[in-house]
């Protein structure tokens, strides 16, 4: 289980909902009536995000490996 930030913002007035992005995962960014429907929304999209860049980095380079990096 991973923890990132998600910093959720209100729709303008008048248009309403809420919409919401990700510190850690740029370009990952989520909308939704509702606050709950936003974040499911922004996880769909930061789970894709991550999922692609994976893909891309072991097709330029098939000989990379993963490791954790842990930080405080």
């Amino acid at each position: 289980m991973k923890r990132l930030t998600a910093i959720v913002h209100q729709g303008e007035p008048g248009e309403g909902g809420f919409w919401a992005t990700c510190l850690e995962v740029p370009g990952a960014n989520g909308q939704g009536e509702t606050k709950e429907e936003c974040l499911r929304d922004l996880t769909e999209a930061v789970k894709f995000l991550l999922e692609t860049e994976r893909e891309e980095v072991f097709r330029l380079d098939p000989k990379s490996e993963t490791t954790e990096l842990l930080f405080a």
